[in-house]
């Protein structure tokens, strides 16, 4: 009698075990849900406020094509995220898993192909959307607010830095730069989109120096203008 007590027992512990684990599961993830849950909504209203202030550059009248331009840029963001999210857990596994370099390279260079495949992918869906019901100049206007304007910036700079560029010179850094734009608005942070301009400018610095400008030179007497310009100014006012 006293074995079977013993038994029942240990039984009814192993029972209320089984159930405060499985309870403790439910809770832990219960709480990872509401947390992610939480952060998902905390990001949306952060891309959302990011939107909006692009968005409003535009002045658009139309409420229903003002919230659908803040919607479809939110949605692009949100993409972005989740594939460079995704890209960069796709890496840390491949090189978890593989300790053989070359291996590596190969492996993370795969993923870098498919992460570019699907870029190019939700870029021209994301153009397609805007073009719906925005015009050409609206959406140059989107363009500049994603990547800070460091295009129609640096396009203007060198126009100033450079007096004596040729028409052909400045079409040529023009279309770099543009074409760093598009690519930049498809990176993950705005440290990677001003990397990427970095990569053009480097390009573009190239450029020049091989059709005979001193751009280091170029640069400081820029400066120098632009420093006898403010000295002008504040002793006339």
């Amino acid at each position: 009698m006293l074995k079977k007590s013993a038994n029942t027992k240990h039984i009814f512990s192993l029972h209320f075990a089984v159930k405060k684990a499985v309870l403790f599961v439910f809770c832990f993830f219960a709480f990872a849900i509401t947390v992610c849950a939480q952060q998902t909504d905390e990001l949306k209203v952060k891309l959302t406020d990011r939107a909006k202030k692009i968005i409003n550059t535009l002045q658009l009248s139309d409420t229903a094509v003002y919230n659908n331009a803040v919607n479809v840029l939110v949605n692009q963001y949100v993409k972005l995220n989740m594939v460079h999210a995704g890209f960069k857990v796709a890496v840390a596994i491949i090189k978890e898993k593989n300790t053989d370099k070359e291996t590596t390279e190969k492996l993370v260079t795969e993923e870098t192909v498919k992460k570019t495949t699907v870029l190019k992918k939700i870029h021209t869906s994301f153009l397609n959307e805007l073009s719906a019901k925005l015009s050409a100049e609206q959406i140059e206007k989107i363009k500049d607010g994603m990547t800070y304007n460091v295009f129609p910036i640096t396009y203007a700079a060198y126009q100033k830095m450079i007096l004596s560029l040729t028409d052909s010179q400045k079409l040529k850094i023009y279309d770099w730069l543009k074409e760093a734009r598009e690519l930049a608005m498809d990176e993950g942070s705005a440290d990677d989109k001003h990397k990427m301009f970095g990569k053009y400018k480097g390009k573009i610095n190239n450029y020049l120096s091989a059709q005979g400008y001193d751009v280091k030179k170029e640069g400081e007497e820029w400066a120098k203008r632009e420093a006898a310009a403010k000295q002008a100014q504040q002793t006339q006012n």
